[in-house]
């Protein structure tokens, strides 16, 4: 079997797979190609692939040749690509249908990794909460840099400081990492979600919990955010809006799968914030939990800086590859034979649940839907 490795189209930093990973498939007898400098924006470089047992190819070479082509987002295809072809990724295609749609009259056979079943048997092949853990570190990390004051108080001579008020609008992995990071920084740490559940958590890390009663349950979401009744929406936003006035950092992480990410942040609200102050908006791709966010920039809205960016594990090329690389090596497992062969099992539940496209159709129940 031959494993394809694309390069990332610019401007991303990660790729599928560093050299340490490539060095166990190829010790399975698996032939990997990689694309020429794939791994050069993650520190890992052509020879340390051929060191690793990789051959340097071409892109050209890797779709006529390889059963299995590896590439976080979707690949930029050649005129014609082979039937039966595998792609594993990271594809979001609840919101690229007509995209899945030509693969599938194309003949390719696709698993979206951000579509595996949220399961505990799933998570060392969770991709979401591997990168969103890095997202929500990097994300505290870029709003000190940019915030004009301390984190932490400091009593000096010259006198006190008062810690900065960080305010953190959902506890999944993004929210909870930057929680622990906050509060390593000395910051007095707020948090909302509408799951109960997360409460122990959030305070265990030291940091207070803001509770909405009346929340629809969000227990099978996936760590996601659900739709929720106007009445509670009311109640929601009148409780944030009273911390928000107050908050110095606002970091939001509230995304719904295949739907615009929800408003939490009115531009009443944006209004009402500190001349100074800062949100990071890491639910930005999917249209930003502000009316205001834009994806990959700096607005200024009312007093507050508003930075949308949901490519932040890109920060972190290195570490951030090597964990989604850890991710697919274990996805791989279950798709090859322990001699390196393909094998298929339909019947294994994370199998059939991340694959979007298969035998000239969609398979993906949910990915069916979005054109109904």
């Amino acid at each position: 079997m031959t494993i394809g490795l694309l390069k990332e189209p610019a401007p991303e930093t990660r790729v599928s797979l560093l050299a340490e990973a490539v060095a166990a498939l190829t010790k399975k007898g698996i032939n990997v190609l990689v694309e020429s400098g794939a791994g050069e924006q993650a520190f890992c470089d052509d020879a340390e692939y051929e060191k690793a047992g990789g051959r340097i190819s071409h892109a050209t070479e890797i779709f006529s040749q390889a059963d299995i082509v590896l590439s976080i987002h979707t690949p930029q295809l050649p005129a014609s690509v082979r039937p039966g072809i595998i792609f594993i990724g990271v594809y979001q295609p609840l919101f690229t249908h007509a995209r899945m749609q030509e693969w599938a009259t194309a003949g390719i056979t696709s698993f979206s990794l951000d579509m595996l079943p949220r399961t505990t048997r799933a998570q060392s092949m969770d991709v979401l909460s591997s990168q969103a853990n890095i997202a929500g570190y990097k994300a505290v990390l870029l709003a000190a840099n940019t915030y004009g004051r301390y984190f932490p108080m400091f009593m000096t001579a010259a006198g006190s400081i008062a810690p900065a008020k960080v305010l953190i609008l959902g506890a999944g992995v993004a929210g909870l990492q930057a929680v622990a990071t906050a509060r390593r920084l000395g910051s007095v740490v707020e948090v909302f979600d509408t799951r109960p559940a997360v409460k122990e958590e959030v305070m265990s890390l030291g940091a207070k919990f803001i509770e909405v009663e009346g929340a629809a349950d969000a227990s099978a979401a996936g760590g996601y955010a659900v739709e929720q009744t106007e009445e509670y929406k009311q109640k929601q936003q009148a409780l944030i809006a009273a911390h928000i006035a107050k908050a110095d950092i606002v970091i939001t992480t509230a995304q719904i799968p295949g739907r615009k990410a929800p408003i939490l942040i009115t531009d009443e609200m944006l209004a009402s914030m500190r001349n100074g102050s800062v949100i990071i908006d890491l639910a930005a791709s999917t249209g930003g939990n502000t009316p205001q966010t834009r994806d990959r920039e700096t607005v200024k809205a009312g007093g507050a800086y508003i930075i949308g960016n949901s490519s932040l594990q890109s920060t972190m090329p290195s570490d951030a590859s090597k964990l989604y690389g850890k991710n697919v090596l274990n996805f791989l497992q279950l798709i090859t034979t322990k001699e390196g062969a393909l094998q298929l099992n339909w019947e294994d539940d994370l199998v059939k649940g991340s694959c979007i496209t298969f035998d000239g159709e969609i398979q993906h129940e949910r990915v069916k839907m979005v054109n109904r």
